[in-house]
């Protein structure tokens, strides 16, 4: 257990000092929240109300997908991944320690939206914080899942790059937290409903925490952790 409380501790320090993990979790959200907070509101005033879910979804979607697989690469893409053999340490150890890591930076983030929001743009607070942070919490981690899929199974940096916007972008386009989803086409309504990104935005609101918006996410999940313990079987046969 101190070992493990060791590894975590120090990818904390390693992130923090991460150049990539800094631009994603919180340099680029938090100027997109500042630019795109005051042009919503000043547009469509009646984003007030779900204004900290919409930047939300936007901060937690780019620290997942374009946040944490270039670090799951450059462990398991690289002698990294020997090291940890060679010592005896789990695999799975270092997939572990930078989802930990990741998730604690996201709510950070996160928390920095919820603060500034009323006070900028006054922006209305959710009801049931609890309920919300609760809802935050599971939005982040199914997202941070299906990154560490594409981490564990990208090996080259700018394939990754190149697949995690591909991810990335429609997840943010098609969500909801731009525009109602119901004014678009209904592939493209579809195709949005794919995302983790729509389900984590409803769950989010207030009376949103509900087994009607949660069962997709727990599946994701749940197919997520199969295909990231089948990726790491894979690694040790290599």
């Amino acid at each position: 257990m101190n070992g493990f409380l060791y590894g975590v501790a120090l990818q904390w320090k390693l992130d923090i000092r991460s150049k990539s993990l800094l631009v994603t979790c919180y340099i680029v959200p938090l100027i997109f929240f500042l630019l795109m907070g005051g042009i919503f509101t000043s547009v469509m005033p009646e984003m007030r109300s779900t204004l900290i879910q919409s930047m939300i979804v936007m901060s937690v979607s780019m620290g997942a997908f374009i946040g944490l697989p270039p670090s799951l690469v450059e462990t398991y893409g690289s002698d990294v991944k020997k090291v940890y053999k060679a010592n005896g340490v789990p695999l799975y150890l270092g997939l572990v320690t930078m989802f930990l890591s990741a998730f604690v930076h996201l709510m950070i983030s996160c928390a920095i939206i919820l603060l500034l929001a009323p006070i900028l743009f006054d922006a209305i607070m959710p009801v049931q914080l609890p309920f919300f942070f609760l809802a935050l919490a599971i939005f982040i981690i199914v997202s941070l899942s299906i990154g560490s899929i594409l981490g564990l199974i990208v090996k080259n940096q700018a394939k990754l790059t190149m697949i995690a916007q591909l991810v990335f972008l429609p997840s943010i386009m098609l969500s909801g937290i731009m525009f109602p989803i119901d004014l678009l086409p209904d592939f493209l309504e579809a195709l949005g409903r794919i995302s983790p990104a729509s389900w984590g935005y409803r769950l989010m609101l207030d009376n949103g925490l509900c087994l009607e918006n949660l069962w997709y996410l727990i599946l994701v999940f749940c197919a997520a952790a199969i295909i990231c313990a089948m990726l790491l079987n894979k690694q040790k046969s290599k």
